[in-house]
């Protein structure tokens, strides 16, 4: 077993983990250590500080167990990486993280221990409520990224108390955090930590803290762009009934309402006239905002299977999107569709399928029947992934066999009767 193998014993006993994630960080990982070490002494805790190193290569490893600190090996790379195998690992009740470039104020701890001694179970650091040193935050990060982001977030997840959602320090309680299975390997951790916490209805506070310019020579690891979208991406996926099911719901009733009104004839709203190429615009909206609704009832479903969502609405989605509602729905809307298919066939056919003395009145027919025939197959096939996502199987038993010229057994596999049973 190698020393710095995550599974060693830990320290027996430790109120307080600090927890710094490391990769080449020889630079600035002394200045970390020491400043934790110094505050959880001049607090009188007793803690420890933990550096979870992803593959350093510049010494980083040593520098820390000489100074004291407990060093580990994340084996999977990425900034989540590193901080699960370091929860795991952590000997604390309470762990406070913080990156190792020396940005954040290790040396005034206080605020986070006293937030978690009150019973909190996520204490998040606040920069802006806090001071942001000259050069420490990129313009962008500071004027768009983070408000935006941030925003965002407390928008979809209803986290009015945090207005940082990126700050990289922060206290929690281990064992409920250990509880959410957090499982992100890379940037977008800090948000599924947040989220994951406030789905899971966690008590979240918030604490002002200093951020400084880091101090190391080469650039961060950080990548506004490609981190920035990560982020984002992960806040829309997590959050299906905000970023699918309810546009879907107002595109499709916009657009049905549009339909409606443009199958009697064109719509004059003081001195605009709304008119055939307005009633294929609302017919796709219908399309639209039908398929996004789908996606987000199956979204739903994907994430409390996968328990990377947690929703009481999955019984009902459970029960909108199975076979047999989705087919009667779709068929009923098919054969609607189909009966104005069949009217609209049956004025061409009145001129022997010639040219139609008034065409336009037949495509206010044709536009709707053909909405009505997609939205119903939509519904149909839906249906089909719906039943799917739902089934369970059972474990097939399995039993060791050996085969003829080998000592051990093999992995386990089925054994298959000559009756066909296991």
């Amino acid at each position: 077993m190698r020393a710095d193998d995550p599974v060693q014993t830990p320290v027996p006993e430790v109120e307080v983990t600090v927890l710094l994630p490391c990769l080449n960080e020889a630079e600035t990982l002394a200045g970390c250590i020491r400043k934790a070490q110094g505050s959880l002494a001049e607090l009188g805790v007793k803690g420890e500080v933990l550096v979870s190193d992803n593959g350093s290569t510049d010494g980083s490893q040593q520098i820390a167990r000489e100074l004291g600190a407990r060093v580990i090996h994340a084996p999977v790379r990425g900034y989540g990486g590193a901080l699960i195998a370091g929860i795991e690992a952590a000997a604390g009740r309470y762990v406070i993280m913080a990156d190792s470039d020396d940005s954040y104020d290790l040396a005034h701890l206080g605020a986070f221990v006293a937030e978690l001694r009150k019973g909190r179970d996520v204490v998040m650091g606040n920069r802006f409520k806090g001071r942001i040193q000259p050069g420490a935050m990129p313009f962008l990060h500071r004027w768009l990224g983070n408000p935006v982001l941030s925003w965002l977030g407390r928008r979809l997840f209803g986290l009015r108390h945090v207005g940082d959602f990126h700050c990289g320090i922060r206290g929690f309680n281990r064992d409920r955090v250990q509880a959410l299975d957090l499982c992100m390997p890379g940037m977008e951790f800090a948000s599924e930590f947040v989220v994951r916490a406030a789905l899971a209805g966690y008590d979240i506070s918030e604490v002002p803290t200093t951020l400084y310019p880091d101090g190391r020579s080469r650039p961060p690891h950080l990548r506004t762009w490609r981190d920035g979208w990560r982020h984002l991406r992960f806040l829309l996926v997590l959050a299906p009934q905000k970023a699918l099911i309810t546009p879907g719901v107002v595109t499709a009733l916009l657009g049905l309402i549009g339909t409606l009104a443009l199958t009697f004839g064109p719509v004059r709203v003081g001195r605009v006239q709304f008119d055939l190429n307005t009633m294929v615009y609302c017919c796709l909206a219908l399309i639209v905002g039908a398929q996004l609704v789908l996606l987000g009832g199956f979204a739903e479903m994907y994430g409390r299977h996968e328990r990377i969502i947690e929703h009481a609405r999955l019984a009902r989605w459970a029960k909108v999107l199975r076979l047999e509602t989705c087919a009667a729905v779709g068929l009923m809307l098919m054969l609607v569709g189909l009966v104005g298919t069949i009217g609209a066939f049956t004025r061409w056919g009145s001129v022997d399928f010639g040219q139609l003395t008034n065409a336009r009145d037949t495509v206010r027919l044709v536009l709707p029947s053909a909405t009505l025939i997609a939205v119903g197959g939509l519904c149909v096939f839906s249906g089909l992934l719906g039943s799917l996502m739902t089934l369970r199987g059972i474990a097939t038993p399995r039993v060791a066999v050996t085969v003829p010229g080998q000592r051990e057994p093999t992995d386990d596999v089925p054994v298959v009767l000559a009756d066909g049973k296991v």
